[in-house]
């Protein structure tokens, strides 16, 4: 500041020495002259002091601030470590209250056929461990699903979703348990304990989030209606435009096809490749091929003899499945949209096949096993309304090619007609759906389906559904 006035006291000096050389015979005008001079001077210097204490208080002002933010940081680093040892995070009061969201599911069926008289059965392919057959007649409640989740810490998150069966007397079931980290980086996700196997399209997806009521034939066929490990998943998103995922899964047996064993290490294992991107203003796709490899071992299903006795046939060896899957959606704007979407399935097995029919006498029948099966299914659901759907499904599936050494060398003493769940069969279902969400947390859906999945037993099944849901529910994916 002072600095800058060297220039006007410079100007002040010249004026004096002006007023100095001036005219000494004019003393009115010299007087007049220094007096602005002294009036100049008197008038900037004020300004320099009033200036001085405005720089004055600033720099104290600003050492105030300094220090306050100084006290204000070492607060937030001791409370930062007392949040540390307590086990939360600092960054939310409610940091030990979880996400928590339920699913209510209920409905009204009209089946043909009576599944307390003739059990269901995919003709033509193995039972599998999941529920897969239709609800019971008339009005049921549907399986209810409760979520918990929360971040555990800056590295971990977990969730836990229990199933709870609509029987009386049956616990809930565990249907997915983990913890996924948080802060892996460069696209890495990792995630351990039981969770919805990341392969194809649909087998992510809790059940409330489908499209129609049911799985398709395949998912009941190949994988008991959903695919779930038990062990650990690593998933990378590759730092490119279009959209670029790979996973691997390896963990414990128990889920179909797999089936318990008394084994270390890994019994199950599942690869997956999913690429999307944009198509155009208003579309998307995605597509994906997954391989999943199980070794069961005596992996049952109850079956009967040519002479009707009900008998116990288990399988013991290889299953490979592979799985194609696409999906493309269109949204042009003001509440319409079209989803499409198909999967396909391949799946061979080799092993060795036991039965314990009449025909085995003293100890339970053994030969060796080979299947090649497939089936696949297309929807498409059809938005007209922001609030209604209407939606087409056809699901089919070729029990394929069979092997049984068993059936097939005469000195077993057994023929096709001992297995006959494994008759060659081609199981398909046309199924139509209309359902209305007045809001994004419940919808009423009404579906028809022609199943002509049991073999000579085509069945004409009628649902009326209900889905609400509760609480903080994250979304869905894509």
């Amino acid at each position: 500041m002072k600095v800058r006035s060297v220039p006007l006291l410079a100007a002040l000096i010249a004026m004096s020495a002006a007023a100095s050389a001036a005219d000494a015979t004019d003393p009115q005008e010299l007087r007049a002259l220094r007096d602005e001079v002294t009036r100049l001077r008197d008038a900037y210097e004020k300004r320099i002091d009033a200036l001085e204490k405005r720089l004055a208080q600033a720099e104290t002002a600003a050492a105030k601030a300094q220090s306050s933010a100084v006290e204000a940081a070492s607060q937030a680093v001791q409370a930062e470590s007392a949040a540390r040892v307590a086990g939360r995070r600092p960054d939310a009061e409610n940091a030990f209250n979880p996400a928590i969201s339920m699913v209510l599911s209920g409905m009204y069926t009209n089946l043909k056929n009576d599944p307390a008289v003739t059990p269901y059965a995919i003709g033509g392919f193995v039972p599998s461990l999941g529920e897969v057959a239709p609800p019971a007649r008339g009005f049921s409640l549907g399986e209810s699903e409760v979520t918990i989740a929360a971040n555990i810490d800056h590295h971990f998150r977990g969730a836990l979703t229990l199933a709870l069966p609509p029987e009386e007397g049956e616990a809930p079931a565990v249907e997915e348990a983990f913890i996924q980290t948080l802060g892996l980086g460069h696209g890495l996700t990792a995630k351990a304990g039981r969770y919805l196997s990341g392969i194809g399209y649909m087998n992510e997806q809790h059940a409330h989030a489908w499209d129609f009521s049911d799985a398709p034939l395949a998912y009941k066929a190949f994988f008991g209606n959903q695919l779930r490990g038990e062990g650990v998943q690593l998933k990378w998103l590759a730092p490119t435009d279009t959209f670029l995922e790979f996973g691997v899964e390896g963990g414990r047996g128990g889920a179909f096809p797999s089936a318990e064993r008394n084994k270390n290490g890994f019994q199950t294992g599942a690869l997956f490749a999913h690429v999307g991107g944009d198509a155009g203003s208003a579309g998307s796709w995605r597509a994906g091929l997954s391989y999943v490899k199980a070794e069961p071992e005596s992996r049952a299903y109850e079956d009967s003899d040519a002479a009707g006795t009900a008998t116990s046939t288990s399988f013991t060896g290889h299953s490979k499945t592979w799985v194609a899957d696409a999906v493309w959606k269109w949204l042009p704007g003001s509440g319409r949209g079209l989803t499409l979407q198909a999967e396909y399935f391949r799946r061979t097995e080799d092993g060795m096949l036991a039965t314990d029919a009449a025909a085995c006498l003293l100890a339970p029948c053994q030969g060796d096993y080979r299947s090649v099966q497939s089936g696949w299914y297309a929807q498409a659901v059809y938005r007209f309304l922001p609030a209604w759907r209407v939606g087409y499904r056809y699901d089919r599936l070729d029990s394929g090619s069979l092997a049984n050494a068993l059936a097939a060398d005469p000195a077993s003493g057994l023929s096709a007609a001992d297995f006959p769940i494994l008759a060659a069969h081609k199981p398909q279902r046309n199924t139509l759906m209309l359902d209305w969400s007045p809001s994004e947390f419940s919808r009423l859906r009404l579906q028809y389906a022609r199943d002509a999945s049991q073999a000579n037993n085509p069945d004409n099944q009628l649902w009326l559904h209900y889905i609400v849901t509760l609480g903080a529910h994250g979304a869905h994916k894509f």
